[in-house]
């Protein structure tokens, strides 16, 4: 059974854990490694390079807005993307993410973490619902 008293409050950590994973990798994008280096790594696992920009302006401006309560449902469910993404650069390496690169348990550990924002619900504290964006009320 849920408890619905502290069921808003759930929701609330796991999305402030969230915002601030999103936030130190995005920002670690851009202040250590630039985007420049982040094009080059992203080349180097396969993808594209220009996604290093629109995957960094999207970690960082998505942790902000889940740090803020601001359409927390919405962000969560627009950001898997970005982390399936980052799970397929893992998958080759194993299981542990202690192995050389890093294994691919907590890239997908943050996908199903993201999901269960995206399906429990704003939560607490939330300065815009998403009910709201889309004219809703709780």
């Amino acid at each position: 059974m849920i408890d619905t008293r502290t069921a808003p409050y759930a929701a609330f950590v796991l999305r402030l854990a969230l915002g601030t994973m999103f936030l130190a990798h995005g920002l670690t994008k851009v202040l250590v490694f630039t985007l420049p280096g982040t094009a080059q790594f992203f080349e180097s696992v396969g993808f594209p390079g220009f996604l290093a920009y629109p995957v960094a302006f999207a970690e960082v401006g998505g942790g902000a807005l889940l740090l803020l309560g601001i359409a927390p449902r919405l962000v969560a469910a627009l950001l898997l993307p970005v982390l399936i993404g980052a799970s397929t650069v893992h998958f080759a390496n194993g299981w542990s993410f202690a192995n050389p690169n890093g294994g691919w348990e907590y890239p997908v550990f943050l996908v199903i973490a993201a999901l269960v924002q995206a399906l429990v619900g704003d939560g607490a504290l939330t300065l815009k619902s998403t009910a709201s964006l889309f004219g809703n009320r709780r």
